[in-house]
């Protein structure tokens, strides 16, 4: 895990090609398969792949079911991917390939650098909270694409 000014992260190798691991990050109706939160429920709207500027909306539920909104930020096919609610704050996955194209190393970024309110995140707790959830989302990501032959 790593901690810069208002972001936090964490990365996993993954034995799989930045492709395969773009694929399943690209496509909303994946993301509660891989979700290590628990808090993403289904797919309300949204394409079946997601490109730069794409809305999709997402079920959701941490303590109270509710809806949400999120559009795509960042976007570099197979090595960038990045999406922000009305918030503002970020989900961002990079993807960088190792030289034998069977592995990639993934880092999720919690990115509220951007935030509307970073002053009420930081007090919610949530750059405390989010790294074993994102380790969590890290290890079903590995699980989905690294089980899928």
């Amino acid at each position: 895990m790593t901690t810069n000014e208002q972001q936090v992260s964490v990365s996993r190798e993954i034995r799989a090609s930045p492709e395969e691991i773009f694929d399943v990050l690209a496509d909303p109706r994946q993301h509660p398969a891989i979700d290590g939160s628990g808090s993403v429920r289904g797919v309300v709207s949204g394409p079946d792949r997601l490109e730069m500027g794409s809305k999709f909306g997402m079920s959701m539920k941490i303590g109270l079911p509710y809806r949400i909104k999120s559009t795509v930020v960042e976007f570099d096919e197979n090595r960038r991917i990045a999406w922000a609610h009305f918030g503002k704050h970020r989900w961002r996955y990079e993807l960088e390939p190792f030289d034998d194209g069977a592995r990639t190393r993934v880092t999720e970024t919690f990115d509220y650098s951007t935030a509307r309110s970073p002053w009420l995140i930081e007090k919610l707790g949530y750059p405390k909270k989010h790294p074993a959830n994102m380790d969590a989302t890290l290890e079903r990501l590995a699980a989905h694409v690294e089980n899928s032959d």
